[in-house]
């Protein structure tokens, strides 16, 4: 089951989540809680709203006011979302890596340029050996 399927009544979300329907109400009016509506606007709650209840009186019995927990809530979801966008996009780029014929790997020229190699070749290394004597200063020899 999808934990984010509405599928509880008021009732049942409340004594779920140990609260007065009256709470809950309260909670989406202020935005705590959005449940889903039927045809004919009843509520339904999800097993995450249920969570999201139990968490907002936890937070509530702590001394964090409304206003708090709702920007917690609203950050938790965006950490979320973040956290699921990551995820896609770490997938992707795995999959580019994996399927992208002809790769084309970078290196770092001596003058800092950037050359392209073809993968599994190495950048050729220069032997010269350079001897380097200081600038002849006046007043030494």
């Amino acid at each position: 089951m999808d934990e984010t399927f509405p599928v509880f009544v008021i009732s049942m979300a409340a004594e779920l989540a140990g609260m007065h329907p009256q709470t809950l109400r309260q909670y989406d009016r202020l935005g705590l809680v959005r449940p889903g509506r039927t045809a004919g606007k009843s509520r339904r709650y999800s097993v995450r709203d249920v969570a999201k209840l139990r968490e907002i009186a936890q937070l509530s019995s702590e001394g964090v006011s409304l206003e708090g927990i709702r920007r917690i809530i609203e950050l938790e979801d965006q950490v979320r979302g973040l956290t699921a966008r990551v995820g896609e996009l770490e997938s992707a780029l795995a999959d580019e890596l994996l399927n992208r014929p002809g790769r084309r790997v970078f290196a770092a020229g001596s003058a800092g340029d950037v050359i392209a190699l073809k993968a599994g070749a190495r950048m050729r290394r220069s032997n010269q050996v350079v001897i380097w004597r200081p600038a002849h200063r006046s007043g030494q020899q």
